[in-house]
């Protein structure tokens, strides 16, 4: 019998009050506000999306534990957070800190971090045709990685929760070309990361399992691709490579709407080609419940197809489709060698860019049920 694989959901943890967002948008605002004042902008489009159990707090211990139980439950391994640090410190960790850490079930599902190092831009909401504002730089200076490296793994690494891939604990790197404007340049870059695995291995792990969040098309302002090739891949250490979501790759063609499978035929396509580019590093494939950002744009507005979060969004992601998405990568992996059957999904909770696994009001549990009925029960 195929080794089942670990699935592992991004976790966006926005939902829960911040100091920066505080100083932005006010006391008590988290992305939940956007939600309930989406409304339809083209015949068809189903807004707002509503989540089921309520405009919950992400930080309170008794809420992620009812996230975690209903994960579990449905055959998810692992969380991997988002996680935002920049030159003048983190943001937006109580959802982990404090949410998860504090649960009292957490070892049901593992976590680790994808470090988030893009810009973070004032787009909530973005209003049509004008620039958004830039808050927090995501390129940060040596100085400001090794506090990361430390707090990494003096804070995360060492929890008996945290996710391992050959007893190694995961860390993930959302933007390449960022880090590598920060520090100066490739050679730092690499020497940045070579550092970080010492590090590693000097606090008892047996080492570092790096991941690179490979894509080919920018989505948010100040993205930017970097060519790779398998031997820079190579020089930068990382173990393998995965992908963040499905627009990164394959954004909607058609606007407003693109079909959902379609994308899945591309996204097999991609797929099967980093097998043959990258053969010596695991890739392992994702599978985007859904796509539709239009939450994040001023409702009044005209909705044009004027890039991100303007653009065209997936349609018929219904959960039967999910599920046919899922059972395909499902058979994908079963031809990869047994420790390199993981498959990341978008997303636990991206409800304002429509793609969450989280329970809402017209499909309840669907998605969660469709991973359950392909993959089993969580392994963990």
């Amino acid at each position: 019998m195929k080794q089942r694989p670990q699935i592992a959901a991004y976790y966006f943890p926005n939902y829960h009050e911040d100091a920066r967002n505080a100083l932005v948008h006010g006391r008590g605002w988290s992305e939940w506000r956007l939600l309930p004042a989406a409304t339809p902008r083209w015949p068809g489009h189903h807004q707002p999306n509503l989540p089921a159990g309520g405009f919950t707090d992400e930080a309170d211990p008794a809420t992620m534990a009812r996230k975690i139980e209903a994960a579990a439950d449905h055959g998810v391994d692992a969380f991997i957070f988002d996680w935002y640090w920049y030159n003048d410190g983190p943001f937006l960790q109580r959802g982990l800190d404090e949410g998860y850490l504090g649960a009292t079930n957490r070892e049901r599902v593992k976590f680790a971090l994808m470090w988030a190092n893009h810009d973070w831009t004032d787009i909530h909401p973005q209003k049509l045709g004008e620039t958004p504002r830039l808050l927090y730089p995501g390129s940060v200076t040596r100085e400001t990685f090794d506090r990361i490296v430390d707090h990494a793994i003096t804070h995360y690494f060492s929890s008996p929760s945290y996710w391992l891939i050959d007893r190694r604990p995961y860390f993930s790197i959302y933007d390449l070309r960022s880090l590598v404007d920060g520090l100066g340049g490739v050679e730092p870059a690499i020497a940045a990361l070579r550092h970080f695995r010492e590090r590693t291995r000097a606090a008892g792990h047996p080492d570092l399992h790096l991941n690179l969040v490979l894509w080919q098309h920018g989505i948010l302002a100040g993205e930017k691709t970097m060519d790779l090739t398998p031997e820079l891949i190579t020089r930068f250490g990382f173990d393998s490579i995965t992908s963040y979501v499905w627009v990164h790759h394959f954004p909607p063609a058609t606007f407003p709407t693109a079909p959902y499978l379609d994308t899945l035929q591309s996204m097999l396509g991609y797929t099967r080609d980093m097998a043959t580019r990258f053969p010596s590093l695991p890739y392992y494939p994702n599978v985007t419940m859904g796509w539709d950002p239009s939450p994040r744009t001023v409702q009044s507005d005209t909705y044009e197809n004027r890039g991100y979060p303007f653009m065209g969004t997936y349609a018929d992601n219904t959960p039967d489709n999910f599920r046919h998405a899922l059972q395909s990568m499902r058979s994908w992996l079963e031809g990869r060698p047994a420790t390199d059957r993981i498959l990341t999904i978008n997303a636990w909770n991206e409800w304002t860019e429509g793609s969450y696994l989280e329970p809402d009001l017209v499909n309840g549990t669907a998605y969660l049920e469709a991973i359950r009925d392909t993959f089993g029960p969580n392994v963990t």
